[in-house]
């Protein structure tokens, strides 16, 4: 399969290829985003040494597959009785490689940090205490579980403090890279059709390769979420379940989220799913933001930040995944006139925009001004998007999927006069410059004119 867009990832990779010097690189992003796919295929496979973690596998099982990749890469027999014994013996494969830069891909290590393990202190001694002076070691490792590796690895207090010389934090395609990638698959599906597949899968490489090209969306919708068999049916528990230990305290946290699009503050949480004010909590939190399911931010003036549901899937899958048996096996194509399909399009298209911060600041030309981007919930109404500039110009945005021509209304632009008017008085020295944020180009009639300064489309999302 080719290796599609990454290519700031792919330019660091070629940098650490061909650096000098020892580098303990740690790869990081939410399960399924392609990080291990990005390595393989960089690297080509040719590796010094290599070894994938056991979901959910034993300390035995853990060393043992360790021993069988050992074995593979040297030609001699091992069998590690513990972590430290596996590090030895690993310096010694590494030494002997007859490769230039020798290259060593450790995938999946928190699964390989099972409890009471010593995987952790035996790979701080191995670093510290040997590979960080083999001038021509690129060490890297990579995990789905996003918490393991910003605790234990990228703010590690213990032995592996600073040490790291890359961190490389794997996000969702954007559209743009959507749109290639499903073309190097044979698709030939429009702009539109890419943004909705999208806004049901994200940007997740694994889910879009299980499309099928001869289907429609809709078909394709269907045969992944409500069919029988349905590849996709169980991903959501499978999802969580891999990641986090009692993924029931987290799916909990996210169904709530769900329930409100701007989302909430960590003690309207608490106190919504009735949870202790420990620090229990605010780990959770803090895990579901670094696998990249949800977000914070701060609104303006504020001093407490908000948790929002950025995860399509997990969007998604909430909103319909869990009702399969309601609905019959083309349940896609049938919802499609009901109002809690318009809502939820409504909801999604709104975090496409969010996913897309820089394009839209591109198409305004403020790519190079210091910004801060948020929803607003005013005392009269919700503010889809207010991107706060330090031009002195605040961007009201309203963000509206029609799939079809919009047209500004009477009505509509009342309220709009209305935010501009509460915006200019919470920011008396900006200017305050609506912006609509649409699928299609809107139609510029006697409303659009007074009030609209820019527009910009799915068209824009996709440069």
């Amino acid at each position: 399969m080719q290796l599609v867009g990454r290519e700031k990832e792919q330019k660091e990779l070629i940098r650490l290829k061909e650096s000098s010097q020892a580098e303990f690189v740690v790869l990081y992003g939410r399960r399924r985003v392609g990080k291990t796919f990005l390595v393989r295929s960089f690297f080509d496979d040719k590796f010094s040494f290599y070894c994938t973690g056991i979901a959910k596998g034993s300390r035995k099982q853990q060393l043992e597959n360790f021993g069988k990749m050992l074995s593979k890469y040297s030609g001699k027999n091992f069998l590690p009785k513990d972590w430290f014994d596996a590090f030895e013996a690993l310096k010694s494969i590494i030494s002997t490689s007859r490769q230039k830069r020798k290259v060593v891909f450790l995938d999946e290590v928190p699964w390989m940090d099972t409890q009471k393990s010593e995987f952790k202190q035996a790979l701080d001694l191995f670093w510290n205490g040997w590979a960080m002076m083999q001038s021509s070691l690129l060490f890297i490792i990579c995990g789905s579980a996003a918490s393991w590796m910003v605790k234990n690895v990228i703010n590690d207090k213990g032995g592996l403090h600073n040490r790291l010389t890359c961190k490389l934090h794997l996000s969702p395609f954007s559209l743009k890279d959507t749109k290639s990638y499903l073309h190097t698959q044979g698709f030939r599906w429009t702009d539109e059709m890419i943004a909705n597949c999208y806004m049901v899968l994200g940007g997740i490489p694994y889910y879009l390769h299980l499309l099928d090209k001869s289907l429609s969306l809709a078909q394709n919708i269907d045969r992944l979420f409500f069919e029988d068999s349905a590849l996709l049916y169980d991903e959501f528990n499978n999802l969580y379940s891999s990641l986090f230990k009692k993924a029931d305290d987290y799916i909990k946290i996210i169904t709530q989220l769900s329930k409100k699009k701007s989302g909430y503050t960590r003690m309207e949480l608490i106190k919504l799913l009735k949870q202790k004010t420990g620090g229990g909590f605010t780990r959770r939190l803090e895990e579901l933001e670094q696998c990249g399911f949800i977000r914070k931010y701060l609104p303006t003036s504020g001093k407490t930040y908000i948790y929002q549901l950025v995860d399509f899937f997990t969007l998604f899958y909430l909103q319909f995944g869990g009702a399969k048996e309601a609905f019959d096996n083309n349940m896609w194509l049938h919802i499609q006139t009901s109002s809690k399909y318009s809502t939820w399009l409504g909801l999604s298209f709104e975090r496409l925009c969010f996913a897309h911060i820089p394009q839209i600041q591109r198409a305004l030309g403020i790519s190079g001004v210091a910004t801060r981007t948020y929803a607003m919930l005013t005392s009269s109404a919700q503010i889809d998007m207010v991107i706060e500039r330090a031009d002195d110009i605040i961007n009201l945005c309203e963000m509206k999927y029609t799939a079809g021509t919009y047209a500004l209304t009477k009505e509509e632009a009342k309220k709009l006069q209305n935010r501009i008017h509460e915006l200019s008085g919470m920011f008396p020295k900006k200017s305050i410059i609506p912006v609509l944020i649409t699928d299609c180009q809107a139609k510029k009639n006697e409303y659009y004119n007074q009030f609209i300064y820019n527009n910009i489309t799915l068209k824009d999302f996709f440069a």
